[in-house]
């Protein structure tokens, strides 16, 4: 069963039984995924940069957006303008079938994985985690690799707290520890 039926089928009806909702449509949703990552070396090397944009390509299967300094700091050696990261927006099919194989495949593939923080919730009921390396997606093929990198990837619900955000993801399979 994909991560939409599942939600549709197990999720809502879990969540209207523990917060009581009198309308399906105020049952939490999710909204989007946005992966982004960092590539500060870019500045020397602009094909690391490529290689960013074709790993983050390979592993969310959307084309990346390149992300640009707003301003200049001279402490990083940064210019207003420069090219310093990427990061894609998933939305519908594609979110649903990033966060499954992000649930099932990926996060148990860590080394010594014990589940992800539950205090990562920013407050408005949305969910962010570190991924310390790419290598970790099976898509990846360690040898075509130039440079490790990790990368964010915030998870954007309708949830108006924490509390339903966590039992959202909870529900839909999101490896949380118990600390």
């Amino acid at each position: 069963m994909d991560l939409r039926e599942k939600y549709r089928q197990e999720v809502v009806p879990a969540l209207i039984q523990r917060f009581g909702y009198k309308n399906p449509m105020q049952v939490p949703k999710l909204v989007k995924v946005n992966v982004n990552m960092g590539v500060g070396d870019a500045l020397e090397d602009a094909k690391l940069l490529d290689a960013a944009v074709e790993d983050m390509t390979t592993i969310t299967g959307q084309r990346p957006v390149v992300t640009r300094a707003k301003k200049s700091i001279a402490t990083f050696k940064i210019r207003a303008g420069a090219a310093i990261g990427c990061k894609v927006t998933l939305r519908g099919e594609r979110m649903y079938d990033f966060l499954q194989k992000l649930f099932n495949v990926v996060l148990p593939r860590v080394r010594d994985f014990r589940g992800v923080s539950p205090n990562s919730f920013d407050g408005r009921g949305n969910y962010s985690l570190g991924v310390k390396e790419q290598l970790i997606f099976p898509e990846i093929d360690y040898d075509q690799v130039a440079k490790v990198r990790g990368m964010d990837i915030n998870i954007v619900t309708s949830a108006q707290t924490d509390e339903e955000a966590y039992e959202l993801l909870k529900l839909l399979g999101l490896p949380l520890s118990e600390n």
